[in-house]
């Protein structure tokens, strides 16, 4: 004799709650945070990181194959929330991951984009969208909260534009233009590669004939305004 359906819903497991790794430079955010996600139904808190290598220890340590970390944008140099987001991405390709900010310009959020970010979550939605936009995370959507209608087409843009110009450089030539943005000289970049100065000419010489400028600071600004590179320097 069959069961009833309501004891077949009886005897069904229930569902897992999705884990959580939160990571902010800040520590009241990563409070306030965490605590809006621990207390929610259907999320837990696995962790919380202040710092890319802090998270990447506590992802580590997370036994779950329901994951979804937020990475917020504020993670400075050398190891910023591009590199946390694409080490996650490399090492566990079946966790999802959120970029988070406040006030982000669209090359920031195209640049999480574009290393392997599965959407972004502006902070100032309200909580029933920040919960949403996880839960649909988890689900393997992509994610977009908060951003208006015309930064979305900016943002698209700038994953283009940025998918265009690493198309047509090398990655010595992506190397080589992300040190010159930190603003040293020629000899300055030979002396961190280990090559000779004339070779760091010949390889600025080549990215501006590809990238159709002038001298370094237009490749510079074209490769920042795409979020390829970042100006300034590291920490």
């Amino acid at each position: 004799m069959g069961k009833r359906p309501s004891e077949t819903r009886a005897t069904q497991p229930p569902r897992r709650r999705l884990g959580v790794v939160v990571v902010d430079p800040l520590g009241v955010v990563r409070a306030g945070l965490g605590m809006l996600i621990a207390n929610a139904d259907g999320t837990e808190l696995l962790a919380e990181a202040g710092t890319a290598d802090e998270a990447l220890r506590a992802i580590a340590r997370a036994r779950r194959s329901r994951v979804v970390v937020l990475v917020g944008l504020g993670l400075e140099e050398p190891h910023d929330a591009s590199w946390l987001i694409r080490e996650i991405r490399e090492r566990y390709p079946t966790h999802a991951v959120l970029a988070v900010g406040a006030n982000a310009d669209p090359t920031s959020i195209s640049r999480a984009l574009f290393v392997g970010a599965d959407g972004f979550i502006d902070k100032r939605v309200e909580p029933e969208e920040f919960f949403e936009s996880i839960s649909r995370a988890g689900e393997r959507e992509v994610v977009l909260a908060g951003p208006t209608s015309s930064s979305v087409g900016q943002i698209a843009d700038g994953i283009h534009r940025r998918r265009e110009l690493d198309a047509m450089l090398t990655p010595r030539e992506r190397e080589v233009l992300a040190i010159a943005a930190e603003g040293l000289t020629a000899r300055e970049i030979a002396a961190r590669l280990g090559v000779r100065e004339r070779t760091v000419t010949t390889h600025l010489g080549r990215i501006y004939g590809k990238l159709g400028v002038g001298n370094r600071l237009a490749a510079v600004r074209l490769a920042a305004r795409s979020g390829l590179v970042t100006v300034g320097t590291p920490e």
